[in-house]
């Protein structure tokens, strides 16, 4: 099993900025392909960013793109979303979830291809 644990999450105020950090561990924990999803209230889950396992290639939604940084310490087995101009429109909770059979440079955007996620972290940005 893989378990994964997001924090960093709270409340900010438009313009500001926040690091999520994802977590990750278990006795079948591989590297792998992570992402960064999200689901506001009353919205279906979208995504956000991923990054590929060497951490060579991301990409992101285009919500996310000049705002949004994805980042991983393999080492640390440690994935993070640095977001920065949040704006009030970034309220969701936010999950990371990992693809582990997914070639070392490969992405993917879409939900069904992750294995296994987080419980999420909340993001709320209100002034």
């Amino acid at each position: 099993q893989v378990q994964l644990i997001e924090s960093g999450g709270g409340l900010v105020q438009p313009g500001g900025s926040l690091r999520l950090s994802c977590a990750a561990s278990g006795r079948t924990f591989s590297p792998g392909a992570m992402a960064w999803f999200r689901q506001a209230p009353g919205k279906e889950r979208e995504f956000v960013a991923a990054i590929s396992r060497s951490g060579g290639n991301t990409y992101y939604a285009d919500s996310a793109k000049g705002r949004f940084t994805i980042s991983r310490d393999n080492a640390l087995k440690t994935m993070y979303l640095q977001m920065s101009s949040l704006e009030p429109e970034d309220t969701a909770v936010y999950y990371c979830a990992i693809d582990q059979a997914l070639p070392p440079n490969f992405i993917t955007t879409q939900a069904v291809r992750y294995e296994y996620w987080g419980r999420g972290t909340q993001v709320t940005v209100s002034s």
